[in-house]
């Protein structure tokens, strides 16, 4: 664990983004950071991994919401990572909020401590560059500065802020306080900042001592930490989470960091790093971070092209095939398919919100669902049933539950299944079935050591997601 003369490095990492830019794949109830976008590990993977292998650092406080605690909690438990808490965040809030709650939970231990502020869903490839450019912060923020990551800008990039670069730290070289934060520019400002050499890209990656932090915040955003702070002195362990209270963290302002507090403070400072960095923004974005071929094409999963040139095409379920395209993003999932001009990549978030006005559930859903016991997906529906594959991990059980207008069928087809139903509990092995009648109180539950698979059919009167009474739940969800 890395210490310093003023206390332990404590990565805190930031998922709350919805991810809208990369629809289809990337959901409200699935967003970037949980999916494996550039390699075998998911983004937040990528992330916690960043500052866990080197064990240079204290274990990552992770920041989320309340639908994906779960996935977060099983993902970090895939590559054996035990964070220092996983905060719940009841409401959104932007950056202010969640990172003055993190301060506050790592100052009840460490009150010397820094924070290192990482989003969940950003690239880097460059690891030895990194941990090199935190270095330098750390110094920064053992000054007493707040510290900011600024990148060397490769291109006049108008979807990013930037920051303009003041006095040089004396005796540490690439740290200096910030001139000027400016928001996203036209290309032509763009432009004119990369003559100049004095701008870089604001990452959204920061260094905080903890201390200086939150006197800055009492000074600056008295309402805000105010509100931090009783949110997180009334917080609940729920699980292995902690629970941030409601009522209090809704008190506080919704705002960024730096509108908070980077852009008011005389103690602000940017360490300039070239490390292979990357927010994933959009596809154009991946295509440009992903490996090409000969052509210019990214091509990920079933896909056959000819004549095709700086495309990125990405099946995760059908063939795709495309003939004399150019500079086209083609994205297929089970629900959906995305077309579109590279040029035209950042629209896709109004493509997402097309959906929501019109009450679709393809910008919050998947075809398959995950729940904390595992996940289902629709096979087929008609006016009076439906069929759903269901997957139960190993050991975990669904609620025990009743319905008033629908039947259930259960054919087990790999694995094993414990089920309850009514006052009696039966064994299903592959191959084997039961029948849950209406009105019958009932329970699922894997006992064995590899995925239960089966099929479940629904019939009735009404299907919806809110015909269910709930009796006994061991993850404490409303939802199913």
């Amino acid at each position: 664990m890395m210490t310093h003369a003023k206390g332990t490095i404590y990565p805190v990492i930031l998922s709350g983004g919805s991810g809208t830019r990369l629809w289809p794949l990337s959901r409200r109830s699935y967003p970037k950071q949980l999916l494996p976008l550039v390699s075998e590990d998911t983004l937040l993977q990528e992330t916690a991994l960043r500052v866990h292998e080197t064990g240079a650092f204290a274990p990552p406080l992770i920041l989320c919401n309340d639908a994906h605690r779960f996935i977060i909690a099983e993902q970090l438990r895939a590559r054996n990572i035990e964070p220092l808490a996983i905060a719940l965040e009841p409401v959104a809030r932007n950056t202010a909020p969640a990172i003055a709650a993190a301060a506050l939970i790592v100052a009840e231990q460490d009150p010397d401590g820094i924070l290192l502020v990482l989003p969940s869903d950003h690239v880097i490839r460059d690891l030895p560059a990194f941990h090199a450019a935190v270095d330098t912060a750390c110094e920064a923020a053992r000054r007493g500065a707040l510290t900011t990551f600024g990148i060397v800008p490769s291109h006049p990039e108008t979807g990013f802020g930037y920051i303009r670069r003041g006095e040089p730290f004396e005796g540490l070289p690439g740290a200096a306080s910030i001139a000027e934060f400016v928001e996203k520019p036209s290309e032509q400002r763009a432009q004119a900042f990369l003559a100049t050499g004095e701008y870089a890209w604001n990452s959204g990656m920061f260094v905080f001592p903890v201390r200086i932090l939150l006197e800055e915040l009492d000074r600056l955003q008295p309402e805000l930490i105010a509100a931090c702070r009783d949110s997180v002195s009334k917080s609940k362990r729920d699980l292995t989470f902690t629970r941030l209270d409601e009522a209090a963290f809704a008190t506080s302002p919704s705002i960024s960091i730096d509108h908070a507090l980077m852009e008011k403070t005389e103690a602000a400072a940017v360490v300039t790093a070239e490390f292979g960095w990357s927010d994933v923004g959009s596809w154009a974005a991946l295509w440009e971070i992903s490996e090409r071929d000969e052509n210019g094409n990214v091509t990920l999963g079933d896909v056959i092209l000819r004549d095709v040139q700086n495309c990125y095409a990405r099946s995760e379920n059908r063939l795709i095939s495309a003939i004399g395209v150019r500079d086209l993003i083609i994205v297929e999932t089970a629900d959906a398919i995305l077309v579109a001009s590279q040029d035209r990549a950042q629209e896709v978030k109004q493509i997402v919100a097309e959906l929501d006005r019109m009450g679709r559930t393809e910008s919050d859903l998947h075809a398959r669902v995950y729940r904390p016991w595992g996940s289902y997906e629709g096979v087929a529906k008609g006016d009076r049933f439906q069929v759903k594959q269901i997957v139960v991990k190993p050991g975990e059980k669904l609620s025990l539950q009743m319905h008033h207008h629908r039947a259930e069928h259960w054919v087990v087809v790999e694995g094993t299944a414990i089920v309850t139903k009514g006052e009696e509990e039966i064994l299903l092995t592959e191959n084997q079935s039961t029948y849950i009648p209406i009105g019958v109180t009932h329970r699922l539950e894997n006992p064995g050591e590899i995925d239960l698979t089966l099929i479940e059919v629904q019939s009735g009167s009404y299907l919806g997601k809110d015909d269910i009474v709930r009796f006994d739940d061991i993850y404490g969800r409303k939802d199913r």
